[in-house]
């Protein structure tokens, strides 16, 4: 089973309906038959690498509401997020354009280590208010997944994978996906948003009985005259 989970570094809902899916998969005894698949997505293309504006500055303009209510909203999402055990952090966010960190995410996959190098770019910038625009600190990053820093380093310098992010981004278009999170399974079923592991665990289980439904057996090479013939040897083969 595929699972493709379009998200952005940037997105606090995306961290949480993480959670869930894991916690999902925890309770699914074919978990290990599951490939996870994880897309790019970016809620806001335009947004600079460096701001001065804080996130909560960032939402307020966004949206066109007061800065109190902004703080408000995250308050409540940083509430949400301790329900599944994540800490987040509002107040020191650093806001950012994640297309480069979208691109890093491409180069762990290319060596086998998206899972880590996702769940690592989302903690640093959700927890530890790191800055995911700063090759350096994308570099260091990746280092801590186990991947090559130098190398990795090299990469964003080249802007390498770009062409992977547009990719994600154009499929997710096709598909209709106007906000993250978005999960699609085997290309024909989808959840959208950070829906509870219940949500998530059903879909795992219904996919995973159409895909292992037993297919009713046809017989071939027989007319209707055959088929009901009285003889038991009649179509070349002994019934009981």
């Amino acid at each position: 089973m595929k699972v493709e989970v379009w998200s952005d570094f940037a997105c606090p809902f995306c961290y949480i309906g993480k959670r869930h899916l894991e916690g999902a998969l925890s309770q699914f005894p074919n978990k290990d038959q599951v490939e996870i698949v994880y897309r790019s997505f970016q809620l806001d293309p335009t947004m600079e690498h460096d701001t001065n504006m804080d996130i909560h500055s960032v939402l307020a303009s966004k949206y066109g509401m007061p800065l109190e209510q902004a703080k408000s909203m995250n308050d409540r999402v940083a509430q949400q997020a301790k329900s599944v055990g994540l800490d987040y952090h509002f107040d020191t966010m650093i806001p950012t354009n994640t297309f480069d960190a979208h691109r890093l995410a491409h180069f762990a996959a290319a060596h086998g280590k998206m899972t880590e190098m996702k769940e690592r770019l989302l903690k640093a910038y959700f927890t530890e208010s790191l800055h995911l625009g700063d090759h350096e600190v994308l570099a260091q990053l990746a280092s801590e997944v186990g991947l090559d820093r130098e190398a990795a380093l090299a990469m964003l310098k080249s802007g390498e994978y770009s062409d992977k992010v547009q990719e994600d981004k154009r499929r997710g278009a096709e598909i209709g996906i106007k906000g993250v999170p978005f999960f699609v399974f085997n290309n024909k079923y989808a959840v959208s948003g950070a829906q509870p592991d219940e949500v998530f665990l059903g879909v795992l289980g219904k996919v995973w009985e159409e895909e292992n439904a037993a297919a009713p057996l046809t017989l071939v090479g027989q007319d209707e005259k055959e088929k009901t013939a009285g003889d038991n040897c009649a179509d070349g083969s002994c019934k009981l």
